[in-house]
C-alpha cells in the first residue's frame, strides 16, 4: 500500500469519530513515530510503499481510537515545554495551559540562585523537569501518591538530563521533615463531579480519576491540604504557584488568603480562564 491510500483510509475509518482536522494531526504524529516522517516528508512522498508491519501498526493505532484512547497513549510520549516526554494511562497528558504555570514561575525565579523548589502531584514529572531544565541552579523535589506516576516521572527526568528528587508520599498524611522551599507548585485534582458530563470520552474513560476528579461539595480539598503543608514548609515570603478551576478562581483566591498568605495574583490562561493563581507567604 502507498502512504497515500494509507493516509486516506486512515481518514476515512475515523471520520465518524473525530474532526478531520483531528485525524489529520493524529496520522502526522503516528507517521512521525512509525515512518519517522515529519508532515513535509509526507506530503513530499505520498507514492512510498508502506510495509506491511508498518500498515498494522497504523491499524491498531485505529482500534485504539477507535476507543478513544489518547493518541499520546498510544505513541507513548507527548511534547510539553519543548521537552519530550514519557505518558501511560498513570499518568494525565500534560496540557497547554500547565505550560502556562510553568513559563510563569520561570519567568518569577530565573534570577534567583539555589532556590529549592516543591512540585506536589508530579504525575509524568513535566512541571517538575521543565522547571529543573530551566532553572538549573535550583533544587527540585517532586512528589506524588502514585508510584507507577513515579516510575515514569523517574524515567522522563533521566531522559531529559535533569535531577530530582522524588517523593512517593500522600498529601493528606506527608512528613517532610526539615526540608524547606522557596516555591511550592501544584496542578492537583480539580475536575467536580458534576463536570464530567461535559468531558470528551478520551479523558473521560482514559485518563487517571485519581489525578482529575473532586467530589463536588469539597473541590478545594487538595488546595486546603497543600497549603497546610506549605505552612510548615514554605519560607517566609516564599512563593506558592496553582493551577485552578476556571470556575473556582474567586473561591481558590479566599481560600489562599484565609490560609495566610499575601499578594494573591489570579491569572487567566491564553483562552482568558482563570487558571493560575500565585501568592506569597506572610
Amino acid at each position: 500500500m502507498i502512504l497515500k491510500t494509507l493516509r486516506n483510509n486512515f481518514i476515512k475509518t475515523l471520520i465518524d469519530y473525530y474532526a478531520e482536522t483531528e485525524i489529520v494531526s493524529f496520522f502526522n504524529l503516528l507517521s512521525a513515530d512509525i515512518l519517522k516522517m515529519q508532515r513535509i516528508d509526507i506530503a513530499q512522498n505520498l507514492y512510498a510503499v508502506i510495509s506491511g508491519k508498518k500498515q498494522e501498526k497504523f491499524q491498531n493505532a485505529v482500534n485504539k481510537l477507535k476507543n478513544y484512547i489518547p493518541i499520546q497513549y498510544i505513541i507513548g510520549n507527548t511534547e510539553f515545554y519543548n521537552l519530550t516526554l514519557k505518558v501511560n494511562a498513570a499518568t494525565l497528558i500534560p496540557r497547554p495551559e500547565t505550560e502556562e504555570l510553568v513559563a510563569w514561575i520561570i519567568n518569577d525565579q530565573n534570577n534567583k540562585q539555589n532556590i529549592s523548589i516543591l512540585d506536589v502531584g508530579t504525575g509524568s514529572g513535566c512541571i517538575a523537569i521543565a522547571l529543573a531544565k530551566n532553572l538549573p541552579e535550583a533544587k527540585v523535589f517532586a512528589l506524588d501518591v502514585s508510584e507507577k506516576a513515579l516510575r515514569i516521572a523517574r524515567q522522563n527526568a533521566v531522559d531529559n538530563g535533569v535531577t530530582i528528587e522524588f517523593i512517593e508520599a500522600d498529601i493528606f498524611d506527608v512528613d517532610l521533615g526539615n526540608l524547606q522551599f522557596d516555591v511550592i507548585v501544584s496542578n492537583p485534582p480539580y475536575v467536580r463531579e458534576l463536570e464530567k458530563e461535559t468531558m470528551s470520552p478520551n479523558v473521560l474513560n482514559h485518563e487517571p480519576h485519581l489525578a482529575l476528579f473532586v467530589k463536588d461539595d469539597d473541590p478545594l480539598l487538595f488546595y486546603r491540604s497543600i497549603v497546610e503543608v506549605a505552612n510548615n514548609t514554605l519560607k517566609s515570603k516564599g512563593f506558592l504557584y496553582f493551577e485552578i478551576n476556571e470556575f473556582l478562581g474567586n473561591l481558590t483566591r479566599q481560600l489562599v488568603q484565609k490560609l495566610n498568605y499575601c499578594n494573591i495574583e489570579l491569572k487567566k490562561d491564553l483562552f482568558m480562564k482563570d487558571r493560575m493563581i500565585k501568592a506569597n507567604k506572610k
